[in-house]
């Protein structure tokens, strides 16, 4: 009798210049709105395929959230017209859904195998989100993007990145913004606000600085999970953070 045994990937190697062997990027949809004010730019989005593959030919694994505030926004829509939240937060889940799709075929288009997982189900055009599922398809050299949020009204993008992070052991969330890192104010109404190089999630919390949510940062402190937050638009910031080159606002544990 022969003996057989199940094949297992090979172990990827990873640059020595990287960092992080697995990370998320976190993509505000504002981010992919670009100049337009409104939607998805396709200038935005072929540069920012072209960062991924720029990171993934590291041997990175990459898996990336995407919001969908460049779409539809649930909570400032609820509030303003007093739509149900819930109802609000489900319609901001399918705006997630369209990003990206834009971005698998952006990423497809450059030569990067991707798929797309759901936590909320859309049979037709994406996986549902099944975490050992989605650690294959790193462990295969491909791109994962996660949308539909968590599944549940009342989370945010933020929150999701945080909590896929950690499912599938990513080493550090990188928020990539159209800002430059976080800050004391709001640079754009504060002339003296200070950037920070390096804060702690307590101090995040205590001075509500707009790193992520609330809940997201808890996570993220509770699990020992480092943020970085970075403008995207500058060519090279993703690459840069994997590197562990200075970029941005990095927040951790002291």
């Amino acid at each position: 009798m022969t003996a057989t045994s199940s094949k297992r990937p090979a172990t990827r190697s990873v640059s020595s210049t990287a960092k992080y062997r697995r990370i998320v990027l976190k993509l505000s949809g504002e981010a992919l709105q670009g100049k337009l004010g409104f939607g998805i730019d396709p200038q935005v989005l072929e540069a920012l395929a072209r960062q991924i593959k720029d990171v993934k030919d590291l041997g990175v694994e990459v898996t990336v959230v995407v919001g969908g505030g460049n779409i539809f926004r649930g909570l400032s829509t609820s509030s303003a017209t007093g739509m149900e939240r819930a109802t609000a937060d489900y319609m901001g889940m399918i705006a997630t859904a369209i990003n990206g799709l834009a971005l698998q075929d952006a990423l497809e288009r450059a030569g990067v195998p991707t798929r797309v997982q759901s936590a909320i189900e859309i049979a037709k055009i994406a996986e549902p989100y099944i975490r050992r599922r989605a650690m294959r398809h790193l462990e295969k050299g491909r791109v994962v993007i996660f949308i539909g949020g968590i599944g549940s009204p009342f989370f945010t993008t933020d929150t999701t990145a945080a909590l896929r992070a950690i499912e599938i052991g990513a080493q550090v969330v990188l928020k990539a913004t159209n800002v430059d890192g976080v800050y004391s104010a709001d640079p754009q109404k504060d002339r003296t606000a200070k950037k920070f190089s390096r804060v702690s999630f307590m101090e995040v919390l205590k001075r509500r600085l707009h790193v992520m949510d609330a809940t997201a940062v808890s996570l993220c402190m509770d699990n020992n999970l480092p943020i970085i937050v970075f403008n995207l638009h500058q060519a090279g910031n993703i690459r840069r953070a994997v590197c562990g080159e200075s970029v941005g606002t990095m927040v951790a544990n002291r």
